[in-house]
């Protein structure tokens, strides 16, 4: 009997994570309501609520696949060596990260914990893109001054700085790319 409650259980958090993908690929994800996809799981809301504490807390885990899968592809690439090398292989995760200013603003949000048991998918892909990038400054002909770890992070740092700004219609003059691409360069290119 337990075991068929799970199974039930487990299918039913699998249909509604596909309708919710479902509503996403039509109309984007800020603009997904519970309400649509309860409706398209078929189930009632409060289904909804025994599986997930809010929209948000399903947004975090359908975004953190959805960057994963973004990492996957740039860890599957050869490493790069450059800074435009490493801004190019980063650019899926990139281009997600900021394809909707709410997904940015959940990416944000959801990017730390305060406890370890509250660390959910978001903040895990933070620290997989730190440690990905990290692997590749090891082998990069970047600056040696300081560890890769710490230019990781700097990386990391300088990539949400950028995203940030794509946002703020006082700097939207300049790409996202080039923002990024002067703060590497002035961030990993060895000094004389």
């Amino acid at each position: 009997m337990q075991k068929a409650i799970q199974n039930r259980t487990i299918k039913t958090r699998a249909k509604l994570l596909s309708a919710a993908e479902a509503v996403i690929q039509s109309d984007g994800y800020q603009a997904l309501r519970v309400e649509e996809v309860v409706k398209a799981a078929g189930v009632a809301k409060g289904t909804f609520f025994a599986h997930f504490n809010d929209k948000d807390a399903l947004m975090e885990i359908l975004i953190g696949e959805r960057l994963n899968a973004c990492l996957d592809q740039a860890e599957a690439g050869t490493p790069p060596k450059t800074v435009p090398e490493i801004i190019a292989a980063l650019e899926p995760a990139h281009s997600f990260m900021t394809s909707e200013r709410y997904v940015f603003d959940l990416l944000i949000r959801y990017s730390g914990a305060t406890a370890v048991a509250d660390i959910g998918p978001i903040a895990y892909c933070f620290e997989r893109y730190f440690r990905v990038v990290m692997l590749w400054l090891e082998a990069a002909d970047m600056r040696k001054d300081v560890s890769s770890e710490l230019l990781a992070e700097g990386v990391q740092a300088f990539a949400i700085q950028a995203m940030s700004l794509r946002f703020c219609a006082l700097h939207s003059a300049t790409t996202f790319t080039d923002r990024l691409e002067t703060y590497l360069d002035a961030w990993l290119t060895p000094t004389g």
